[in-house]
C-alpha cells in the first residue's frame, strides 16, 4: 500500500498547532531559541530511545547535553574560534571516551562512540543551522530567510501526503518506506517550487534571484527534505519502530516532524551565505 493514510482529526490539530508554534517561534527572539532548544533536546532524546532498542551501548545524557551546546553557543555567540560548535562535538567525543574506559565491559564500544556522535551530529549539528540562517542578516531579513526554508520544506510535506493519498501507486522506496510513493515525491517538489516562487519576496532583495532560479530552489530543497525523511525512515526501520515518539497525535515525534528540515537546512545556509558573501558591496 503506498498511500498515505488520510487526515485524522487528532493530526489536523497537531499541523494546526505545529503551525501556531512554529510562527510565533520564528518571529519572536527568545522564543526561537528556547522552541530550538526544546526541539533538539527532544529529537536526541527519540534518537537515542531508538537507538537503545537494539542494545547500542550510547551515552544518550552526554550527548543530549553537547547536543543542547550547539544552538545555544550559535543563538550566544560564543565563539572562542570559527566554528566554534564543533569545538563541543569534539570535547563530546573525548569526554564519551573517557567514560568508555571506566566501563568493564568494552562489547560495541566503537558502536556505542560513533551512534553516540552521529546522533549528535545529525540531530543537534545539522538542525542548529537554523539558528545561523536566523541571525544571518539583522531583523526581520533574518526571519523572512527561516520562514522561507521552512515553508519550502514543509510545504513539500504536504504535497507530497495530498498527491500521494489522492494518486500515489508507484512504490518510491518500499524497503525503506512502504507508504511513500513516486508520485508523492514529484508532488512534494513542484509543491515547494511553486510555495518558493510564492515567497521569492522572502530572499535578499540585493540577490535578485530569477523567477526559474527560486523554483528550482524549491525543489532542489524539496528533494534534500524527502531525503532526510527518508533517512529517518531507514533509522526507524532499523530499530523497528513505527514512530521517533508520541508527542504530538497522528504526527508522532520531534524526529518525525523535523526530519525534513535537517539536510535541507544546512544546505540552505551554505547556498545563501556563499551567494550573500559574492554580492559586491
Amino acid at each position: 500500500m503506498t498511500r498515505e493514510h488520510k487526515m485524522s482529526p487528532s493530526r489536523f490539530a497537531s499541523a494546526v498547532f505545529m503551525t501556531f508554534l512554529s510562527t510565533m517561534a520564528v518571529v519572536y527572539d527568545t522564543m526561537f531559541i528556547v522552541v530550538v532548544c526544546l526541539l533538539t533536546v527532544g529529537g536526541l532524546y527519540e534518537f537515542f530511545y531508538m537507538v537503545k532498542k537494539k542494545d547500542v551501548p550510547i551515552y544518550s545524557y552526554i550527548g543530549t547535553f553537547i547536543g543542547l551546546l550547539i544552538p545555544l553557543s550559535i543563538y550566544t555567540r560564543f565563539e572562542l574560534t570559527k566554528n566554534w560548535e564543533l569545538l563541543f562535538i569534539v570535547v563530546g567525543f573525548l569526554l564519551i571516551l573517557l567514560m568508555q574506559f571506566s566501563r568493564r565491559d568494552n562489547r560495541n564500544a566503537i558502536l556505542g562512540l560513533s551512534t553516540t556522535l552521529f546522533g549528535v551530529l545529525y540531530v543537534a549539528w545539522f538542525f542548529s543551522f537554523l539558528v545561523k540562517i536566523r541571525f544571518m542578516l539583522p531583523g526581520s531579513e533574518g526571519i523572512k530567510l527561516v520562514a522561507f526554508i521552512i515553508l519550502v520544506t514543509k510545504s513539500g510535506d504536504i504535497g507530497a501526503y495530498i498527491v500521494g493519498s489522492q494518486i500515489g501507486k508507484t512504490p518510491l522506496l518500499p524497503q525503506v518506506s512502504p507508504n511513500k510513493s513516486v508520485e508523492g515525491s514529484v508532488g512534494a517538489l513542484i509543491t515547494s517550487a511553486l510555495v518558493a516562487v510564492l515567497f521569492r519576496s522572502f530572499l535578499p532583495s540585493s540577490v535578485n534571484f530569477p523567477v526559474e532560479q527560486v523554483a528550482l530552489m524549491g525543489a532542489f530543497f524539496s528533494g534534500l527534505g524527502q531525503l532526510g525523511d527518508l533517512s529517518e525512515s531507514l533509522i526507524k526501520r532499523d530499530c523497528g519502530v513505527k514512530d521517533s515518539g508520541k508527542l504530538l497525535p497522528g504526527l508522532g515525534g520531534v524526529l518525525d516532524m523535523i526530519d525534513s528540515l535537517l539536510f535541507a537546512v544546512p544546505a540552505f545556509y551554505l547556498y545563501m551565505s556563499s551567494t550573500l558573501k559574492n554580492i559586491p558591496p
